[in-house]
């Protein structure tokens, strides 16, 4: 009895992981939708005002997806939402003043890097509730994870030159499949605490 209940469980872990994964792939239109947001707002990514206007708008946009992505078990809304569009805010207007808002190939990996950071150390302050100091590697990873982005945007002959806020679709793509180890450990985390909640709870009744 006692394996045919961990057997059923460990499917049912299985098939929730799945589902999780494939909610947060859709995230993937957030990126490119806005990114487009950005440019028909506020144009090309080539000065101060223009990199912190676009970055917060598509800092908002992203983040609100990725909340819809990450579901009950994430942050609230608004702390993720606020947590991404300052982030996206802050990195894309130092990245791109960094590289002199250049469009090369190493102009943008290194943007990417310094956004991704920005963006991960914003977003490790309400992933610190569900993780503790642990969460505080997220930037690190996800600057290497957004330079993989522009990397691939780059390579596969996007036009870069119009200067957008962000990688297009198919670094989205990869970039979004690289992250999505998040919802699952949220999601874990998240179930791990309800059955410690109910044992304990058992246990005191």
């Amino acid at each position: 009895m006692p394996d045919r209940t961990a057997g059923v469980e460990a499917s049912t872990g299985s098939i929730n992981t799945a589902r999780t994964i494939a909610r947060w792939m859709v995230t993937f239109i957030g990126f490119p939708a806005g990114g487009f947001a950005a440019l028909l707002l506020v144009g090309p990514v080539d000065s101060l005002v223009t990199a912190a206007a676009g970055g917060l708008i598509t800092g908002a946009i992203l983040g609100a997806v990725q909340s819809f992505g990450l579901g009950r078990s994430g942050p609230r809304a608004w702390q993720w939402i606020s947590a991404t569009a300052l982030g996206l805010m802050v990195g894309l207007v130092v990245g791109a003043a960094a590289v002199d808002y250049a469009t090369s190939l190493t102009a943008l990996v290194v943007q990417g890097a310094v956004t991704g950071l920005a963006v991960g150390a914003a977003q490790a302050i309400p992933l610190r509730a569900r993780f503790g100091p642990p969460a505080f590697a997220w930037p690190a990873a996800l600057a290497v994870i957004w330079a993989i982005g522009w990397a691939i945007t780059t390579s596969i002959g996007v036009q870069v030159d119009d200067q957008f806020t962000v990688f297009g679709s198919a670094g989205a793509i990869v970039v979004t499949a690289l992250t999505a180890v998040l919802p699952v450990l949220i999601n874990r985390n998240t179930r791990d605490h309800t059955v410690h909640n109910n044992h304990t709870a058992r246990s005191a009744s």
